[in-house]
């Protein structure tokens, strides 16, 4: 049995601080589910089988199952289950390739998936302490972004920041600071484009009580050299700076999966097949190279090669390890490095963590559609060495 993607919703992705921040993480996704099951306004939601939901917080006012309380904070039905993954970047594509299985194997027929973060709202924590009352001063850690309350056990090598990590594997693969500009101003530049000629425009949907209708985080008139003149950020003499990585967001994104019988209750015709999926892990410090291998085991999976894929939507978590991957995926058949995302990437629109796997997803699937390509391949790469992968193949181009 297949799964299929049927639909695809997201919110804007709003600025750190921005348009969305006034908006808890648990309504956000729960405006995501409502806008995607409008797309499908016959369909009855006491048939979805589960409730798969990413996030990668979960400290805050997403904590207690996220999943479940967008659900019923949504109106889905009581009876409607739900459950919350978490991993960290990858979650909601996690969740996608969760539902898919259980709709390959029998287990359900209608699986919605997604995933929402709040960056903006993630809380700082105090540590408990195993004695009543501690002597000495407390500190309250933030849960924005990165390793937090490390394990001493682990290797110093391991839990070193993300930036860090990726002026690493630049150094690894000698991307000078010039391409990574070029790159992000290009994330920008197709970004806006869309907007402008209305791609997104059925796939976002604003949410309730805010004024944001487009992707805060886009500059049109970025360029590489506006870009040049940004400082490091992690290192006195980098090459990573704010400029060409992802920046701090809050959205969330839903997509409804289903087999193919399940079009009769959906109400509507699948638009792409889940065609493959691999996850792929490697030392912690290298995450920003895990989608290479993730990807190429996907594509093994769904019996194709590289040089049949028409479309890739890579998260843009830096722009280092975004070149590092298509500059690998290249020398492995990807026919043209113009094939990925032509739509812009998370650079430009945003990196909200537990909603970016269903961004990429939902976004690949159109691209798919408006392209007439056969396949594509979702990828994201995931702190602590991990990646994951998916392909599509559009169900009408593959008739």
């Amino acid at each position: 049995m297949d799964s299929f993607v049927y639909a695809a919703s997201r919110t804007p992705f709003g600025r750190y601080t921005g348009g969305l921040a006034g908006i808890r993480p648990d309504d956000l996704a729960a405006s995501a589910i409502t806008s995607l099951l409008a797309k499908v306004p016959s369909f009855d939601p006491t048939a979805i089988d589960d409730v798969v939901w990413g996030n990668a917080n979960g400290a805050g006012e997403e904590n207690r199952n996220v999943g479940r309380m967008a659900a019923l904070l949504a109106g889905l039905p009581t009876s409607v289950s739900g459950t919350t993954v978490n991993r960290l970047c990858g979650s909601s594509l996690d969740a996608a390739m969760m539902g898919s299985r259980a709709i390959e194997t029998g287990d359900a027929d209608v699986v919605l998936i997604g995933g929402v973060e709040s960056m903006t709202r993630a809380p700082w924590v105090l540590p408990k302490s195993p004695k009543g009352f501690p002597a000495g001063d407390v500190t309250a850690v933030s849960t924005t972004l990165g390793w937090r309350l490390v394990n001493p056990k682990m290797p110093a090598e391991w839990t070193a920041p993300l930036g860090e990590c990726n002026e690493q594997l630049q150094e690894k693969h000698g991307i000078s600071r010039e391409r990574q500009d070029e790159f992000a101003a290009r994330s920008h530049r197709l970004s806006a484009a869309a907007w402008d000629e209305g791609f997104y425009d059925d796939l976002v949907t604003p949410v309730a009580d805010t004024e944001l209708t487009r992707d805060e985080n886009i500059r049109p008139d970025s360029t590489p050299e506006k870009l040049a003149g940004l400082r490091p950020s992690f290192r006195k003499d980098g090459t990573i700076t704010a400029g060409n990585a992802s920046p701090l967001s809050d959205g969330a994104s839903a997509v409804l999966l289903g087999s193919e019988a399940a079009a009769d209750s959906i109400g509507a015709q699948p638009i792409a097949r889940i065609a493959g999926r691999a996850a792929f892990a490697l030392e912690p410090q290298l995450f920003g190279y895990a989608p290479v291998e993730a990807a190429n085991k996907a594509l093994r999976r769904a019996g194709i090669d590289w040089n049949q894929v028409g479309a890739v939507e890579l998260n843009e978590a830096f722009a280092v390890q975004s070149i590092v991957c298509v500059d690998a995926w290249l020398e492995q058949g990807l026919k043209d490095p113009e094939l990925v995302n032509t739509r812009g990437g998370a650079i430009a629109l945003g990196h909200p963590l537990g909603a970016s796997g269903g961004r990429v997803l939902g976004t690949l699937a159109k691209v798919l559609q408006e392209r007439g390509e056969r396949y594509g391949v979702a990828a994201i790469c995931i702190g602590v060495g991990q990646g994951l992968a998916v392909v599509l193949e559009n169900v009408e181009a593959g008739k």
